[in-house]
């Protein structure tokens, strides 16, 4: 096998030239292969010779698989020898010659894209302070306090905002009743805007018994393109009204729904958790300043496939985090009236953002040299083998090739930001 190596802008012409020896051994593998699928009269199947089969079929009838076959093992033998080539996506094959002497291809791979960077070290960073208020500190008791409220039922007066209300409705536009338009015992709350704009307003000052006919228009966006723009009418009973009812907030209330005794005790712990929060949101954007103003100085040309596939591999988490809630994502753009190339488009520039961030942290790292040491490799390996119970002997058997990078890389980042965080005034 023969190749040469031409860079272009962005790319790789690989130019590979397989004869003699190699290429009669790509085509033996390919007729072992193969071999199983051909029967012919005088052999038994699977049997029969290749020169017989390629005399039937011609000479060129595993020149396909051979080239194949023979082009991935040519290929990442040059890549393990051309260590400056670091391809980001696969490489466009184009067969220039093919005979059963041997064939000539070209294929263009395009690489990742040189980091110029600009200044990363000696520059002035803001940091934002978050700081915990009283009124933080009772937003969170009253969280609490509603979390164990109970619903208490209301007599002798009419629907308010903020009520719940239970009711049975029973939808239809021009007369004629349609899907999902009719339930019984619904509960809403009143004012929280759940439905079609004007129903809420409408069912305000209805007493338990009552019965109403609500007319409202549904929106000209609404999901269902059967509704949009209608007018419809519903005809509604109120069954029950609830309101909420809390619980004081006072050493009572921390018994139950703490580890302390009382309300002074419980307030200290949620301020001290509070404030935690604030610190780690504090150093996570401080972190962020610093990336961002890094990022600013940088030059780099980045290929529109890494955007793309950054692109999938969001929208691939979003479908994801979707399904834990029994959607679809053709179910999400239909009710959002929305498109997937449209929710695409929006997650690009995002995606740009982040594998900027990612090639120009891993050119950082590699100019300063923070790869890890063996000796913090071991101190993260016994660190999970404690965590997991097991002895770091124990736990390095069980350590699949994923687990060893995902250690290195949660090293590497946090080196990196240490370093950055360090080389960088506030």
């Amino acid at each position: 096998m023969k190749y040469t190596v031409e860079l272009k802008k962005g790319q790789a012409q690989i130019d590979i030239e397989i004869e003699g020896k190699d290429w009669e051994s790509a085509l033996e593998r390919a007729y072992q292969t193969n071999k199983g699928k051909y029967s012919m009269a005088g052999f038994r199947k699977g049997h029969v010779p290749r020169k017989v089969l390629e005399g039937v079929y011609g000479k060129s009838l595993f020149t396909e698989d051979a080239l194949n076959s023979s082009f991935n093992k040519y290929y990442y033998e040059i890549l393990d020898k051309e260590t400056d080539l670091h391809p980001v996506d696969e490489p466009d094959v184009d067969v220039t010659e093919a005979s059963e002497n041997g064939v000539k291809l070209t294929a263009l791979v395009t690489l990742k894209p040189t980091v110029t960077l600009g200044k990363y070290k000696g520059l002035k960073i803001k940091r934002k302070e978050f700081k915990v208020a009283d009124k933080d500190v009772e937003a969170e008791l009253t969280k609490a306090a509603e979390q164990n409220a109970r619903m208490v039922k209301v007599e002798g007066r009419g629907i308010d905002p903020g009520d719940e209300a239970t009711f049975d409705f029973c939808g239809s536009v021009d007369g004629v009743k349609f899907d999902g338009g009719t339930a019984e015992n619904y509960k809403l709350v009143i004012g929280s805007g759940r439905f079609i704009p004007g129903f809420e307003e409408q069912m305000a000052g209805m007493s338990v018994g009552e019965e109403k006919d609500i007319s409202v228009q549904f929106p000209e966006d609404y999901h269902a393109e059967n509704l949009a723009g209608k007018d419809a009418v519903f005809a509604v009973k109120v069954n029950e009204i609830h309101i909420k009812e809390l619980p004081a907030i006072d050493d009572e209330l921390a018994k139950d729904v703490s580890d302390f005794e009382t309300l002074a005790e419980w307030k200290q712990d949620v301020k001290k958790a509070l404030e935690k929060s604030c610190a780690d949101k504090e150093e996570m954007t401080f972190e962020n300043e610093i990336i961002e103003k890094v990022n600013d100085g940088v030059k780099i040309d980045i290929p529109a496939v890494m955007i793309e596939r950054q692109t999938d591999s969001f929208l691939d988490e979003f479908k994801m985090t979707l399904s834990y809630q029994g959607l679809k994502l053709e179910d999400y753009v239909k009710y959002t009236n929305t498109t997937e190339e449209q929710m695409r488009e929006e997650y690009r520039a995002r995606a740009e953002q982040t594998v900027k961030t990612r090639l120009v942290m891993e050119e950082i790292i590699k100019q300063e040299k923070l790869m890890p040491t063996a000796e913090e490799v071991e101190e993260k390996i016994k660190e999970l083998a404690e965590g997991s119970g097991k002895t770091a002997a124990e736990y390095k058997k069980t350590l699949k090739s994923d687990t060893v990078n995902y250690i290195i890389n949660d090293i590497v980042s946090k080196k990196m930001l240490e370093f950055l965080k360090k080389e960088n005034s506030i």
